[in-house]
């Protein structure tokens, strides 16, 4: 009886972490780790083994808790949408009460997170779930829902600085612009599956907004533009030639990724997105560990 109930209960583990793709935190996790080194550098202490700890609950606890809103808030749509149809909360694999109990319990490790970390993290939490929760609601309203997605994603080196510093310092500053631009023209790229979809139900977006052709340019210039970010951090302690190194290869990546698709072919849209953004996450941080090891 006891072993049914466990096998039950990893069953239904397993499919709210997939319902989140928990995985795909590997995209934002590194660049929070990335916060954590820049913020040592600063200030030439190392972080302590109990602000790592708090510093990645905040982390899963606001990507989990963003992320289950977003299927709730998005069950409608996502059953309409011949793509996203099969997802969990349309097919009924999780209980819209089991998403909404995920994702309270994911902003409660959050609050708890920010509340052992210091005083400015606790007080600059709301602000960041306001964030997290808009993004979800982006796509009813304005095509700059990738912008404020790139927000989010940004929060995590930014949060990761003040949780060790107590203030905002410019290079993290900088560092969540690149993040933000990254991010931002890594998921045009995701809505070009959608947009058909979109401009049929009246949803906001940038490929639906500015069509295919001008989303590609949109996207290279949104990631240009996180290069020369990338770029404008070795003017910060600590960080040098093998820093640059790492944004060389970044640059090649994402030249790379940038050659999987085009307009007229986005068969291997998958690739580029899942593949190669989780490379350039964990490369960059490699890097700039290294560095900061060096």
């Amino acid at each position: 009886m006891d072993k049914t109930i466990t096998n039950k209960s990893l069953v239904k583990l397993k499919a709210l972490l997939e319902m989140i793709k928990f995985s795909h935190t590997v995209f934002a996790f590194p660049f929070a780790l990335m916060g954590v080194l820049l913020a040592s550098l600063a200030s030439g202490t190392a972080p302590t083994f109990g602000q790592l700890f708090w510093i990645c609950l905040a982390m899963v606890g606001a990507r989990t808790g963003a992320m289950g809103l977003n299927r709730i808030i998005d069950a409608r749509i996502d059953a309409d949408n011949p793509r996203t149809s099969e997802r969990h909360l349309p097919t009924g694999k999780v209980a819209m009460v089991e998403a909404w109990l995920l994702v309270t319990v994911a902003f409660a490790l959050l609050l708890l997170a920010a509340w052992m970390l210091n005083p400015l993290c606790l007080k600059l939490t709301p602000v960041a779930i306001f964030f997290l929760a808009l993004y979800s609601f982006c796509k009813r309203f304005t095509a700059m829902a990738h912008v404020v997605l790139g927000i989010c994603l940004a929060i995590a080196p930014v949060g990761a600085w003040i949780a060790l510093r107590g203030d905002i310092g410019w290079p993290v500053v900088v560092l969540g612009m690149a993040v933000l631009f990254w991010v931002a023209g890594f998921d045009i790229f995701y809505a070009l599956q959608d947009y058909e979809f979109d401009r049929d139900k009246g949803l906001f977006s940038i490929p639906s907004r500015f069509g295919i052709e001008r989303s590609f340019l949109i996207t290279r210039l949104f990631h240009v533009a996180m290069v020369c970010l990338l770029l404008l951090l070795v003017f910060s302690e600590g960080l040098g030639i093998i820093y640059l190194l790492g944004v060389l290869v970044v640059t090649g990546l994402l030249i790379y990724e940038h050659m999987l698709v085009r307009p007229d072919d986005l068969t291997r849209l998958d690739a580029a997105f899942f593949n190669m953004n989780g490379y350039i996450s964990v490369t960059i941080f490699l890097f700039t560990l290294a560095d900061a090891l060096v």
